[in-house]
């Protein structure tokens, strides 16, 4: 009994803890300086990294990202010209095209995976960045934050890219095809969240939301 009261004694708090999400190794929590990161000693993995200037960079993304979101969903991507009929689509047509043909299902996971989804993590990452400097909304930040990580996974604009790089591949021999504005800014908004992803350090936001060590538990 004596033994096990001595290794609990030994035993760091919690919040100075953190588990690798690739082999769950248990590490004590690094204390690093601004462009530092620290990586798993047993796989490698980023655990921790540090970035000066975070949330003015993540802001200045966000907001970018925001003014791109409208032209890329609403402004032609292609323009197509067979047998003198003209046409454009947007990505917004194509869902309304998908529900008119009797596709309701495949237009309502468009729909989510496209626009909505991503308009709310947008919309999410907005609200966290402003809240790091408003300690009355932190709270509803933190439940904001924990939905953003359930929504990454539903946000695919990449697959849509990938479908309209195939479908201007099948047509490009069979009608007069031009690229629209709109696929321009499908593109830099597709650049613009991924870069935003990669500079929104999860660690170092749960940091500043929350002292107590929320950020080893997403």
């Amino acid at each position: 009994m004596m033994e096990q009261d001595v290794s609990a004694q030994r035993l760091p708090p919690l919040d100075q803890l953190i588990a690798c999400h690739e082999c769950d190794l248990l590490i004590h929590h690094p204390h690093l300086g601004e462009e530092q990161r620290a990586n798993c000693p047993r796989c490698g993995y980023e655990l921790v990294v540090h970035r000066a200037h975070m949330r003015r960079r993540c802001l200045a993304l966000v907001l970018t990202a925001l003014i791109l979101f409208i032209p890329a969903n609403f402004l032609p991507i292609i323009k197509l010209n067979i047998l003198g009929q003209n046409a454009a689509d947007t990505v917004w047509s194509g869902v309304v095209g998908l529900y008119q043909s009797g596709m309701q299902g495949v237009a309502v996971v468009v729909f989510l995976c496209s626009m909505l989804v991503p308009l709310l993590k947008l919309l999410c990452q907005l609200f966290v960045l402003l809240s790091l400097r408003r300690p009355g909304w932190q709270p509803s930040a933190i439940g904001c934050y924990r939905i953003y990580h359930h929504m990454r996974e539903w946000g695919m604009l990449e697959v849509y890219l990938f479908g309209i790089i195939v479908s201007i591949v099948k047509l490009i021999d069979m009608a007069e095809l031009h690229l629209g504005v709109g696929l321009a800014c499908f593109i830099a908004l597709m650049l613009t969240q991924v870069w935003l992803e990669v500079s929104m350090s999860p660690h170092q936001v749960w940091e500043e939301l929350d002292g107590e060590g929320n950020h080893a538990r997403t």
